[in-house]
């Protein structure tokens, strides 16, 4: 590997030299309507220049080759894109207006810049390609105040302020994924490398996408498109030496002048068993096979575009998670090391998740002239979920759940144009939903079959009540309607309760089992106020307040059984009513060249608040588990996220992230559970854009003990030398905390005509850490992985 780099070195950057020569690149920066952006900021490397009056801009002095150049206003979608620099060299760009704030709108003038009154943290191109072959969850950690919620080393979710699953929004181009995110072993079907940019909303304030992100809203774009005459790509190859595997990514994007385009992109990752940094992660293998592409038109009146992705995924279990009954987990508990561990392997055996997701959307837009613009959307998506037990017989190689999610969805927005200081945004969404659980396992289904219609109506204005200070105000109303078709065991029925409020939803008796037919319907208010006061040039201060409204999902309803690959009984509640959430969030941002910063805190009461929790203990003919049911209680969270930001000099700087979430549950007056510790994040980082864009960056990662948790532990008769004996099984109690250490490093060659190279070398955990993460449900069974080198090859063409 270290002769391979001295190669890369020397070829690539002698190739380099034969483009040294400057050159200059000049055209006109527009918005959609082809109006001149004044004062539009254009920059490449250390050079940059801001348009004129007319739009029009000139960057001299650029040295010749492919070079990457940005291109930005306040309010519309920043482009990255690589240009090929040969002598005078004209490019003329159209921005679109950011939609992924609060209003989706962003006015054209000098009057109305920016329509959010929350911050939004966003995640650029440059972050995103370095986390190519790793997962969403593990992307949006670099997010302060997001945490993840884990099942092992591959399936990863985001939790945002201490909320995770259903209360999280996830926004794929403009559609909500459906795919299932019910449970903490379900992490989202989707590739990171068709996005563009990631935008992180905290709490409801993204209303237009629906009004239950009681959490908040991760809204992901794809990359841009120019309207122009070009053909562009690149390709990114990952290597890991944990794993022994990697990733390879591929993408290809031709535009025209005319406004057509279109776009593809695929791939493929393949890793064998991850290692702790004592032993072996047995059957943690990983595959992905993924593929998306796109065409469509951009004109100046309207234009269309029709997309597809598709996502295959293969993911192993750790086979020490794979509990047999109660000993086998007091056993890992009190161990601190698997109860299995076998030669590392590149097969996925039992227990695995194979998971399938179809997404295929049109879009039409329509410019009408003064008035404003209409966006029509239809969306279809198919997400098929296989979870494999370790089962003997006949049934060995059958899977024991068998879900097919199919959602069909209809979005009509309407933004208009200013009037005066005013900005208007309504629309309507409707969408029809379908759950197939296959009796074909011969395993009683843990989610049941069902349809689910949703309607939802919002609207949200903007004000510009002068130079300093803007205020919106949204409203959103959701009708939501479930019709389930499920089998109840009698016993549990008499056990739950449910003869005296349920009676009436019982449509047949088949001897040990009632067949009823529950229907839900729900509706809910959501709503935010907000202002952004500008104290000074680089002072500002944001207040929202939020309030949504969250309807229970399946799996908090429904949930009847074991859950195989987690080795635990999950139970719904049929009496859970629906979550209402208020939060009140401030922030404080300063920018400067020098310094930044964000402060925010935040308070959240939830009324109702749904949860999981372990309960107590069940025997089976499988032996006995740990039952964990749906509740719920009144909660209150409050917490603070800091970003800070030093730019020491051209080349130094350091940043700086620390996130804090207190849980209580006011009904019982004890801490909630899985709640996010003590997080604080240090980065160090030396850039050097004459040498090659050379990037260093050494990352601490201080994860703190979480000393506040609910007691749920219980006692147990475990057999020990023939006898049972009464055993406390500690299942409450957190891991200690730790910290780790990650170095990055990036260094980019000019190649061929129009080429270009970066080459980036990565270490985490320097030090092989062992630890345990509070939020891996994981972590009674083994360490985290330990270190693990990258390198990854991007070619940009």
């Amino acid at each position: 590997m270290r002769y391979l780099l001295v190669f890369f070195y020397f070829f690539l950057g002698g190739t380099s030299m034969l483009y040294s020569q400057n050159g200059t690149l000049t055209g006109r920066i527009t918005d959609e309507n082809n109006k001149p952006l004044v004062g539009g900021h254009i920059h490449s490397n250390a050079i940059y220049v801001n348009s004129n009056s007319e739009g029009f801009y000139t960057l001299n002095n650029l040295s010749s080759g492919p070079q990457k150049v940005e291109f930005s206003y306040v309010g519309y979608k920043t482009i990255d894109t690589l240009v090929t620099i040969q002598g005078n060299t004209v490019l003329n760009i159209s921005l679109v207006l950011d939609r992924a704030q609060l209003a989706e709108v962003t006015i054209k003038d000098q009057v109305i810049r920016s329509t959010t009154t929350t911050t939004a943290p966003k995640l650029k191109t440059e972050t995103i390609e370095q986390y190519s072959g790793a997962s969403l969850g593990d992307l949006l950690k670099e997010v302060s105040g997001v945490s993840a919620l884990k099942t092992g080393s591959s399936v990863v979710k985001p939790v945002i302020n201490g909320l995770h699953s259903s209360r999280v929004l996830i926004i794929n181009n403009n559609v909500r994924l459906e795919d299932q995110q019910w449970g903490a072993e379900h992490a989202p079907n989707f590739d990171v490398n068709a996005a563009g940019e990631i935008t992180v909303i905290k709490g409801a304030a993204g209303l237009q996408y629906g009004g239950d992100a009681v959490g908040g809203t991760v809204v992901i774009e794809p990359q841009h498109i120019p309207v122009m005459d070009t053909i562009y790509g690149k390709t990114i190859l990952n290597g890991s030496s944990n794993g022994r595997g990697g990733s390879i990514s591929s993408s290809l994007t031709k535009s025209y002048q005319s406004g057509w385009n279109w776009n593809v992109l695929g791939t493929f990752k393949y890793l064998g068993d991850v290692s702790a940094p004592d032993y072996v992660l047995s059957n943690t293998g990983n595959r992905a096979k993924n593929f998306s592409g796109s065409f469509g038109y951009k004109g100046t009146d309207y234009g269309f575009s029709a997309n597809y992705s598709y996502t295959n995924s293969e993911i192993g279990i750790l086979r020490a998670s794979h509990i047999g009954n109660i000993s086998d987990l007091v056993r890992a508990i009190n161990s601190q090391q698997p109860q299995f561990i076998a030669d590392r392997t590149y097969n996925i055996g039992y227990p695995k998740q194979e998971v399938q997701h179809h997404l295929a959307k049109i879009n039409f837009y329509k410019n009408f002239s003064g008035f404003g613009k209409l966006n029509v959307q239809y969306a279809f998506q198919r997400n098929e979920r296989l979870e494999y037990d370790i089962r003997r017989g006949q049934n060995r190689d059958n899977a024991a759940l068998d879900l097919t999610l199919t959602t069909h969805a209809v979005n009509l927005d309407f933004v208009t144009e200013e009037k005066g200081n005013y900005i208007f945004k309504f629309g309507t969404s409707g969408s029809y939903q379908k759950n197939f659980a296959n009796p074909g396992t011969n395993v009683r289904p843990l989610i049941p079959n069902y349809d689910k219609y949703d309607f939802g109506v919002y609207g949200i204005s903007t004000y510009k009540a002068n130079d300093n200070l803007t205020l919106e105000a949204g409203l959103r109303y959701d009708y939501s309607k479930i019709n389930a078709t499920k089998y109840y065991l009698k016993s549990r029925w008499n056990e739950r309760g449910y003869s005296q409020d349920f009676s009436s939803i019982i449509v047949g008796d088949f001897d040990s089992q009632w067949l009823t037919k529950p229907e839900f319907t729900y509706h809910n208010f959501s709503g935010t106020l907000g202002a952004k006061y500008q104290i000074n040039t680089g002072l500002s201060l944001y207040t929202n307040v939020s309030l949504a409204n969250r309807s229970p999902n399946p799996s908090e309803l429904f949930s009847d059984g074991l859950h195989h690959s987690l080795g635990i009984i999950e139970l719904g509640d049929l009496r859970l009513k629906k979550e209402k959430a208020l939060k009140l969030s401030t922030t404080l941002s300063h920018r400067s060249d020098r310094f930044t910063f964000d402060i925010n805190p935040y308070i959240n009461f939830i009324n109702d608040f749904m949860i999981i929790q372990p309960t107590g203990l069940e025997y089976t003919n499988r032996g006995a588990f740990p039952v964990w049911e749906y509740s719920q209680v009144d909660a209150r969270l409050f917490g603070i996220d800091v970003n800070t930001t030093w730019n020491y000099s051209d080349k130094f700087s350091q940043s700086m992230a620390v996130s804090y979430v207190y849980g209580k549950d006011l009904d019982k007056n004890r801490p909630l559970i899985d709640m996010p510790p003590l997080n604080w994040v240090n980065t160090i980082s030396y850039k050097n854009k004459n040498w090659h864009h050379l990037m260093l960056s050494l990352k601490n990662e201080n994860v703190f003990t979480q000393q506040r948790y609910p007691n749920n532990d219980f006692y147990a008769d475990v057999i020990v030398n023939g006898s049972a004996v009464s055993t406390l099984v500690n299942i409450s109690k957190p891991p200690k905390g730790y910290s780790l250490f990650h170095f990055n490093s990036e260094v980019s060659f000019n190649a061929l005509t129009a080429s270009k190279i970066t080459v980036g070398f990565n270490i985490q955990n320097i030090f092989n850490t062992n630890y345990r993460d509070y939020l891996n449900r994981q972590r009674f069974y083994a360490d985290e992985i330990g270190r693990n080198f990258s390198i990854q090859l991007k070619f940009n063409y």
